[in-house]
């Protein structure tokens, strides 16, 4: 099966690479901007069916605050799929050890459940 060229300029145009400041903001706001992004949404020329191919990366994620009690109170829960294997870790616990995984796994909540949500995770890059 051979690319159309205007297809295969279409993707060259389309790689971009967005940087976000995410010091002082909050988590979940800085996530689904994220999304939006990794989706293609924010740009002017989105077309659902084509992957943007947009790379995008937060700086300061271990500088986010966290509205209300969150940082206390929420757990992340993970099923071994064996008896009693709920394995429960509070979010403070998951920050202190990796700052960046408390974002990533609020982006990959807000994408869609589908079989593109892999390939968008892989261009999302997160620093501390």
């Amino acid at each position: 099966m051979t690319v159309p060229i205007w297809y295969a300029l279409n993707l060259f145009n389309m790689m971009k690479t967005l940087t976000i400041n995410a010091e002082g903001k909050a988590v979940g706001r800085v996530a689904s901007e994220v999304a939006k992004m990794l989706q293609g949404k924010s740009d002017p020329n989105f077309i659902p069916h084509l992957d943007p191919l947009t790379t995008v990366i937060i700086k300061n994620a271990g500088k986010v605050i966290f509205t209300g009690r969150k940082l206390e109170q929420k757990d992340y829960r993970h099923h071994t799929m064996h008896p009693g294997g709920l394995k429960i870790k509070p979010m403070k616990k998951v920050f202190i050890e990796d700052s960046t995984e408390v974002m990533r796994k609020a982006v990959n909540g807000m994408i869609p459940k589908n079989r593109r949500r892999e390939d968008l995770m892989k261009r999302l890059i997160i620093e501390a």
